[in-house]
């Protein structure tokens, strides 16, 4: 089965048959973004095409057809996560604006001195920077769940920093400089069992393991469409009614208001009380079909194919002199972070781009954990449905040469 389904499926990519620095590219940096099928870029096309228009105010016909394609997108997106409405989804630019959203409406109408927020060691930036301006607002403080050397979370650390103050946790469903996948059941359970509601960062997760948001029984979600074969600049905010009803407005303006007046403002049903302004309707169309294109192949086959790859990734790259793997955790997203012997990430990864491979190195936005760890950053390798195991051979090859040059 695994990679005979996606035999043909790297003809659905346009930008993947091109050559870098005269060599086929290998591309390796789906963690930061993905590359998009055929299908999403011509959707975008036919919709400033056929139907561009301002949506949800317009009696004239294009209004209404790009208001319609708009809240389709809205319904494809309720069904892939298993929301239970379709006005629990909230349009925003990507993961970052949906977590500066939720932190500006906690501290503005949850939070007071004293209360405590809950994230964990591996969190990106965008899951630690908004919580800390939050409590600078409220006078609320930040707890950390430390995680093990090989990149687990401390569970049992986990259950310890529960008190009667603590007001929310907010942890990565996967590390994206990990690739550790969380125990998101059991996190969301406990959190539960102290009333206390539970937001997941679902920026890598959302690819890598597919989310039933009722299933877990998350408080929030979140995730960028374009970790996800779908455009830049559109993302999910996924909150249950009761908590989105009860969350005051992120942003004021157009469409989130039922009543403006001098004296007084009332603000509009869900979900748009949450998206101020004209909306990315190309985005949200984008993600449409990305989404689908997702169903086509079906996403089970997906993260399948994922998974072959990271095991073979693996084992081809334990071989070579002086490698270093950074995070082993027994549930991986698609992942490989590591580092070549005493070299810097950044060298092993401008020679390796001279030979077409795309990598990414740094402290991908984990500053935090990678001075937990005592390194500068790592060199990440992150796959996705149109990756192959001879790119693997590939780049395993262009380590090996990079290292010699190195040395």
């Amino acid at each position: 089965m695994g990679m005979e389904l996606f035999k043909h499926i790297r003809d659905e990519f346009p930008i993947l048959s091109q050559k870098v620095h005269g060599k086929p590219l290998v591309y390796f940096d789906n963690a930061a973004t993905t590359q998009k099928p055929l299908m999403v870029i011509q959707a975008i096309d036919n919709y400033y095409n056929t139907i561009n228009s301002n949506v949800h105010r317009g009696v004239h016909h294009l209004s209404q057809l790009a208001t319609d394609a708009y809240e389709q997108a809205r319904v494809q997106v309720q069904k892939f996560i298993n929301a239970q409405h379709a006005h629990e989804i909230i349009f925003t630019r990507g993961t970052t604006e949906s977590i500066n959203l939720l932190a500006h409406s906690f501290a503005s109408e949850i939070l007071s001195a004293g209360d405590e927020i809950i994230v964990s060691r591996m969190e990106h930036h965008s899951n630690i920077v908004p919580w800390q301006m939050a409590c600078e607002k409220s006078g609320a403080i930040l707890k950390v769940v430390p995680i093990y050397e090989n990149g687990e979370l401390d569970m049992e650390a986990y259950k310890q920093l529960f008190t009667e103050k603590t007001k929310l946790v907010s942890i990565t469903h996967a590390s994206n400089s990990l690739g550790t996948i969380n125990p998101i059941k059991e996190i969301v359970d406990y959190a539960h069992s102290h009333q206390v509601p539970v937001l997941l960062d679902g920026a890598q997760g959302i690819k890598s393991c597919g989310m039933d948001v009722q299933e877990i029984d998350c408080d929030f979600y979140c995730f960028s469409g374009h970790k996800v074969y779908a455009p830049m600049g559109i993302g999910i905010l996924y909150g249950k009614e009761n908590w989105l009803d009860k969350l005051p407005p992120y942003q004021g303006g157009g469409e989130m208001i039922k009543h403006v007046s001098f004296e007084e403002t009332t603000y509009n049903t869900l979900p748009f009380k949450f998206e101020a302004g004209t909306p990315h309707v190309e985005g949200a169309i984008g993600l449409q079909y990305a989404l689908k294109f997702i169903e086509k192949y079906g996403h089970q086959h997906m993260i399948a194919h994922e998974k072959e790859l990271l095991h073979y990734a693996e084992n081809q790259m334990k071989i070579i002199e002086d490698i270093r793997f950074i995070g082993t955790a027994k549930e991986k997203t698609a992942v490989v972070s590591f580092l070549l012997g005493k070299h810097h990430p950044t060298d092993v990864g401008t020679i390796i781009d001279f030979m077409g491979i795309a990598v990414r190195t740094g402290h991908h936005c984990t500053q935090p954990l990678m001075d937990y760890l005592g390194i500068p950053g790592t060199i990440r390798a992150s796959f996705a449905v149109y990756n192959t195991k001879s790119e693997i051979d590939t780049m395993v090859k262009a380590l090996r040469t990079a290292q010699q040059m190195l040395n």
